[in-house]
């Protein structure tokens, strides 16, 4: 009975894993416009934000961050340099706005948060 036990939770497990692999790799790229600036979507819900585009292998450039408030209360967008912690943007949110943040990552990166309904810093930090 324990090996049967212990193949049904690692079948679980492997299909588990496969589901999120899956997931993954349904994530869109970001896309870049003629005009070179690279597109992200970011919604942000009560506590955490959500990307439609994944955020891996980003490259140094210009950047616009398409930012809704999917909460039902007033939010905001804090954009920062990764290294120094300069400011490249911050602006509020009503529920249901939309706004656009235009910035330039280098190398070095940059992180983003809520600073109203204050969220954990979301890093991205593999700038190629």
């Amino acid at each position: 009975m324990n090996t049967v036990r212990k193949i049904l939770s690692q079948l679980s497990l492997a299909v588990f894993l496969a589901a999120g692999l899956v997931a993954v790799a349904a994530a869109d790229l970001p896309q870049t416009r003629e005009d070179g600036v690279t597109v992200i979507h970011l919604d942000e819900y009560n506590g955490y934000f959500a990307a439609e585009e994944t955020l891996a292998s980003l490259k140094a450039g210009e950047y616009e961050f398409v930012v809704t408030n999917k909460a039902d209360k007033l939010v905001g967008f804090q954009i920062q340099e990764l290294g120094t912690h300069k400011r490249l943007d911050m602006f509020p949110l009503e529920p249901g706005e939309t706004r656009i943040s235009r910035v330039t990552i280098t190398e070095a990166g940059v992180r983003y948060r809520c600073p109203i309904n204050v969220t954990p810093w979301y890093d991205l930090d593999i700038i190629n």
